[in-house]
């Protein structure tokens, strides 16, 4: 069984990701720490990144990453991950959006709630 968090640098991010750590605990599940970046390749850097940035905030928690390019398609490509890596659970962050917000630029975590075929928790971070 798999916790997957997709994370990035956002406070809704990081809140996603201390949620995941604690669920993946909490259940006994493997953690993984998807990142989707908006870039055509993925470097050793980024991975880097990503990697020390989840380091910070879980401390000793044992963790795998997963980063990849988001081929334009963010929400389909944090479904795909977490296809990929046997997830049970997702976990992302959200941040309040106004109707008309939501209408014009559409919502990476609406897509992923009706797209994903395991259940979602969508976390907000504190403010």
């Amino acid at each position: 069984m798999t916790v997957a968090v997709a994370m990035n640098s956002t406070p809704e991010g990081r809140a996603a990701l201390l949620a995941g750590g604690a669920e993946a605990q909490f259940r006994g599940d493997d953690l993984v720490v998807l990142s989707v970046l908006d870039a055509d390749e993925v470097s050793p850097a980024d991975r880097d990144s990503v990697e020390s940035q989840a380091r910070e905030l879980l401390g000793d928690t044992a963790f795998t990453t997963r980063v990849e390019p988001d081929g334009g398609d963010e929400a389909g490509a944090i479904v795909d991950l977490a296809a990929e890596v046997g997830a049970t659970l997702v976990v992302i962050g959200s941040k309040r959006r106004s109707a008309v917000g939501k209408f014009l630029m559409g919502s990476t975590v609406q897509r992923v709630l009706l797209d994903c075929p395991v259940p979602v928790l969508v976390v907000k971070a504190e403010h």
